[in-house]
């Protein structure tokens, strides 16, 4: 215990920690009284682990119950131990590990198509029910955009769509690719309110089938289309081009792929919006438990890792807006409602994958508080004069496509 406890008297800066071990005996780390939490260890290996590795197994003693929380919760343990590390790693041996992990992280994210849709298939299609108890009505599963701090999830999860439609600048009857659909919402919503041609991809069977659904639902089975289909193998030309929450799953390997093909689907006058969280602190290696438990295969991008893949492919960067903390307020909108529904959630799964979930919307969202995460939007295009020299189209577009009043009603 000696080695965990030093270690954590060096990292916290404010605060204080209070560990019992798995003897029972009582160990108070303290910068400052608040915010108090306290903890108990049920294994003597716990402290071990946890010195020599926390970024993985903090969160797997979290889900198998050998750390349980006795004052405050999950989050109020990553938040207090985030806050005090910020960017970094705390200490040499965790920079270290990471350097070693950032080393091979071209071979970890290593996503060719089968494997690609493999582990697609290990997140996004788990149960439906799942995902109704802690999404908006709409499923979007991604950053939201929160104009005002009492804006509601579906509120800004409105306001994200037509954020993202007023960048796409588009014409009515313009054709529109969306890689990484999700469950539809964001294609439906382009073709409902900009009138245009929407073909979403995804790899996911259980999204396409909502999707479709949905699409037969409100009547757009003519105007937007779903496949699953993996974004290497299209062979269409779009006049827009939009893509949210993918990149993260695309893999550093396969960005010059990514942005070529993008390239070669995208006609001469045409726009591309890419919608990605990514790193304010330069490259990383993917989180070793979020990449063993919840995104196989999956990279958060530096800015510097996208934009030169980018110039290379051909493309102008029109705009690059950076969203710091609308991702951090839907982490935690997402987590207290899943949260809230934990019971139910328990009817169709077990208490180690609720303790997982958990752990995964709370580090999630101290990420984005603490540890440098953000979200960027980058829209690029083949031409200079694709979208307006200045950026007050974005605004007066989104002010006239708004579907807030049907949102508050």
């Amino acid at each position: 215990m000696d080695i965990l406890y030093q270690t954590l008297g060096r990292l916290l800066k404010q605060g204080r920690l209070t560990i019992f071990d798995a003897g029972g005996r009582r160990h108070i780390i303290e910068a400052s009284g608040e915010p108090a939490v306290t903890i108990r260890l049920h294994n003597r290996t716990v402290p071990w682990k946890l010195a020599c590795n926390p970024h993985l197994y903090l969160g797997e003693a979290y889900m198998a119950g050998e750390l349980t929380l006795e004052e405050g919760d999950i989050y109020d343990l990553l938040d207090l131990l985030t806050r005090s590390v910020g960017r970094g790693y705390g200490n040499r041996l965790f920079e270290t590990i990471a350097a070693i992990r950032l080393r091979f992280r071209w071979l970890m994210q290593y996503n060719p198509v089968f494997r690609a849709r493999r582990n697609v298939a290990h997140h996004y299609d788990l149960s439906d029910r799942l995902y109704d108890l802690f999404l908006d009505r709409d499923r979007q599963y991604s950053c939201a955009y929160f104009e005002h701090p009492d804006d509601s999830l579906e509120m800004a999860q409105a306001r994200k769509k037509d954020h993202i439609a007023a960048k796409l600048n588009l014409r009515p009857g313009q054709r529109v690719l969306d890689i990484g659909c999700g469950w539809g919402g964001l294609a439906l919503h382009l073709s409902r309110v900009c009138d245009a041609s929407v073909t979403g991809i995804t790899l996911s069977e259980n999204q396409l089938e909502f999707a479709r659904n949905k699409a037969a639902r409100q009547g757009l089975n003519e105007k937007v289309t779903f496949a699953l289909q993996d974004y290497r193998k299209v062979d269409a030309v779009y006049d827009r081009i939009v893509s949210v929450g993918m990149f993260e799953h695309v893999g550093l390997p396969h960005y010059k792929r990514f942005f070529d093909q993008i390239h070669t689907m995208l006609a001469d006058d045409g726009v591309a919006l890419i919608h990605t969280i990514g790193r304010s602190e330069g490259p990383v290696a993917t989180n070793a438990w979020i990449k063993k438990y919840i995104f196989p295969g999956g990279h958060i991008p530096a800015l510097s890792e996208v934009v030169p893949v980018i110039e290379r492919a051909g493309f102008y960067i029109t705009d690059i807006e950076i969203l710091r903390l609308h991702y951090a307020q839907t982490l935690r909108a997402w987590r207290r409602r899943f949260n809230t529904n934990r019971a139910r959630v328990q009817e169709f799964y077990d208490e180690r994958f609720c303790r997982m979930w958990e752990f995964y919307l709370a580090v999630s969202e101290v990420a984005f508080r603490n540890s440098g995460a953000v979200v960027f939007q980058i829209q690029i295009a083949k031409q200079q004069n694709a979208v307006p020299i200045t950026r007050r189209y974005i605004t007066d577009r989104e002010n006239r496509h708004g579907e807030y009043e049907e949102i508050a009603a």
